[in-house]
């Protein structure tokens, strides 16, 4: 089995996040490997687990670091110690309980550790924004509840929340099925987590997003050019930082087409600075003889940013 990039064991239980910014979700991710792949492959851990609101990152542990920690300053802000130290031994319980049932799954399936095995669990739920023109108010309704296994990239088995069920999606998984569908108890909580307990967080955190949302930082924009090891040549540098929250866009254009890594462009991507704002620097090399017109297109919507700069005579 090849050895698995962090962005296919995020996939591998099918894109079911929904971007529509009617509609929010909640979900829990934990992916677990049957062996360690060892250092070669860094950022891939024998197991992880991570919390995301819509598509954004609010908490995370790995088998290395054993700690559950906010990925959100909001998150940091708002949640107690004893939270994080309760979610800590629930993380930990966690991979303990993948460890057991990926060696069961190994034996029931006659598979040996010669290759890497993932199991993987997904839970959460995803409820619709509406709002109340009578009240003058917005809630969130519950949509949908979310919790499915897989194992190696396949649909394995999952809760159907609808008619309080389990459902095997291959046959090596009608055993649990059958196990699990006799404890009434386990149907209950996962029904009623779904539906009430997850609805509940999700409300929460967004309403804490919210509240931080509204001490949005707007970004310093700064255009510069560099020196490139060919003389001919220069480096166009566009650089925002300072801002929060860390979404934004940034473009760089000549002659008002986005340039795109097909064009040799570079990019930091968006890093933290000391102060809990952000950064990011995008930069093309250019010939000096070159006489198109470049700009650095900034839109930062949460401050409501929005800016174009051209380098002009700072090409030198």
């Amino acid at each position: 089995m090849s050895p698995l990039s962090p962005l296919t064991l995020l996939s591998l239980l099918g894109t079911v996040l929904i971007a529509n910014s009617e509609r929010h979700s909640l979900t829990y991710i934990y992916t677990a490997l049957s062996k360690s792949i060892g250092k070669e492959y860094p950022g891939i851990h024998e197991f992880t687990a991570m919390g995301l609101l819509d598509t954004k990152m609010i908490d995370y542990f790995d088998s290395d670091h054993q700690t559950k920690v906010p990925k959100q300053p909001w998150m940091k802000e708002k949640l107690s110690q004893d939270y994080w130290d309760k979610g800590t031994e629930s993380r930990k319980s966690k991979q303990q309980w993948f460890k057991v049932n990926l060696d069961i799954l190994k034996e029931r399936m006659n598979q040996t550790d010669d290759e890497v095995h993932v199991l993987q669990w997904m839970h959460g739920c995803e409820a619709d924004l509406i709002h109340d023109p009578v009240k003058a108010e917005d809630h969130l309704k519950f949509a949908r509840g979310i919790d499915m296994y897989s194992y190696n990239g396949d649909s394995f088995l999952y809760f159907d929340d609808a008619h309080d069920t389990w459902v095997a999606a291959a046959k090596e998984a009608q055993q649990t099925k059958r196990k699990w569908d006799e404890v009434q108890v386990l149907k209950d909580y996962t029904k009623g987590y779904l539906e009430k307990e997850c609805l509940d967080w999700l409300t929460k955190f967004m309403d804490y997003g919210k509240q931080q949302l509204k001490h949005a930082k707007p970004p310093k924009v700064f255009l510069f050019a560099t020196p490139a090891r060919h003389a001919d040549n220069v480096f166009l540098n566009c650089m925002a930082t300072g801002f929060y929250p860390p979404d934004i866009l940034l473009n760089i254009l000549r002659n008002g087409r986005v340039l795109t890594e097909d064009d040799k462009l570079t990019t930091t991507g968006i890093r933290p600075n000391e102060d809990d704002t952000y950064q990011r620097k995008d930069r093309i090399e250019i010939l000096r003889s070159d006489s198109a017109n470049y700009s650095c297109e900034v839109v930062h919507a949460a401050s409501e940013f929005n800016i174009r700069r051209e380098w002009g005579e700072l090409r030198g």
